[in-house]
């Protein structure tokens, strides 16, 4: 007899959810969940591995539980005046916000996110007993200062998720509009800020608004740009006694000394593992003007994928495309579908493919 997870005494709360998962398929051109297709450059990858083989011969011993030159060196990296003790890191973003929903949400509390945005945050939400809140866009899933601020006073949650620039859509979060979500919650204010290396030179990262807003959180990830998804690695600045109450939640050495040992080495070579970002955006942008020309709508983009609309058939699409050995990634946006920018050679094989179904858009 096959036991099912109704037969299983799991909270009723959980009950008919589903985990978070993208197709995981073994194809040429992979571009369904924005890696970064890049590879490390080969002496940065020695340097790891180095540091790595090093780690190992003191593998009987717990590692640096408050992992205190790796705080040291992203907060280097982040730059902004920050402190070591402004920073806090764990397996991947994800963990990170997960720590975060542990420590100021749970049971009676709220997090309110502007939908559609990142799918994890509502199964993180349901994880820790937190009621997960949607609010709207405004057109071409852009967010504005008044229909965001509006959501707040009207929701009044215990914690925001600003997702800049915000995944699936690309769409970038003026800095105007998360000041103005800061200062108008009164609770804990988190920006995700994973695509944020992405973004458009000049563009005003959240950290210049930390100082003086204690309950305001900035989250990174090494996943993307660094092209280190494999590793997971996240990390976050906050005010220190923010980031204290994260420690009454994590898990004893969350954070293993391999963990601890590869993320300072892709650290110390940050120049040359980010030097694939410039790359990036312009295959980012020769997405975006193909598939208008094609027909199609892509969205304005300050990540390193495209939402587009205008498709008829989406899933036909992701089949015609996937039989040609190219995977990219249905959202559940009706007549939407999203592709990350890889390589040139990645892009042009998509773009050829694409071309080809063209025909199944929408009429305009």
């Amino acid at each position: 007899m096959v036991t099912s997870l109704d037969d299983l005494p799991i909270r009723d709360d959980l009950r008919g959810r589903s985990p978070y998962g993208a197709p995981q398929k073994t194809v040429p051109v992979a571009l369904n969940v924005n890696e970064n297709s890049h590879p490390i450059p080969e002496d940065v990858a020695h340097d790891i591995v180095a540091r790595v083989a090093a780690a190992i011969l003191t593998l009987n011993r717990y590692p640096d539980r408050e992992f205190t030159a790796l705080r040291r060196a992203l907060a280097g990296y982040l730059g902004h005046g920050l402190d070591p003790a402004q920073i806090w890191a764990a397996n991947g973003s994800n963990e990170v916000l997960q720590q975060v929903l542990q420590a100021y949400g749970g049971p009676g509390r709220s997090v309110l996110g502007f939908a559609p945005t990142y799918s994890m945050y509502g199964l993180l939400a349901s994880g820790t007993g937190t009621e997960w809140i949607t609010a709207g866009r405004d057109d071409g899933f852009e967010l504005s200062t008044a229909t965001a601020v509006a959501a707040v006073h009207e929701h009044d949650p215990d914690i925001v998720m600003l997702c800049a620039p915000n995944n699936p859509t690309g769409t970038p979060v003026s800095i105007e509009t998360i000041e103005a979500v800061a200062d108008a919650a009164r609770g804990i204010v988190v920006v995700d800020e994973a695509y944020f290396e992405f973004a458009d030179p000049g563009t005003p990262s959240a950290l210049t608004l930390l100082a003086g807003r204690p309950r305001l959180l900035v989250s990174r990830t090494m996943s993307k740009a660094f092209a280190f998804a494999g590793a997971r690695v996240g990390y976050l600045a906050g005010d220190p006694a923010a980031i204290d109450a994260l420690r009454l939640v994590r898990l004893p050495y969350h954070l293993s000394a391999l963990t601890q040992a590869a993320a300072l080495g892709a650290l110390a070579h940050a120049t040359e593992m980010l030097a694939m970002v410039d790359e990036i955006r312009v295959q980012r942008e020769r997405i975006s003007d193909e598939l208008a020309r094609l027909g199609f709508r892509p969205y304005r983009s300050g990540s390193n994928f495209v939402l587009f609309g205008g498709v008829a058939d989406p899933r036909g699409v992701f089949e015609q495309l996937l039989e040609r050995g190219i995977l990219i990634r249905e959202i559940g946006i009706p007549g939407h579908l999203r592709v990350t920018a890889g390589t040139e050679a990645e892009t042009t094989a998509f773009l050829e493919a694409i071309a080809v179904s063209a025909p199944n858009r929408m009429a305009p």
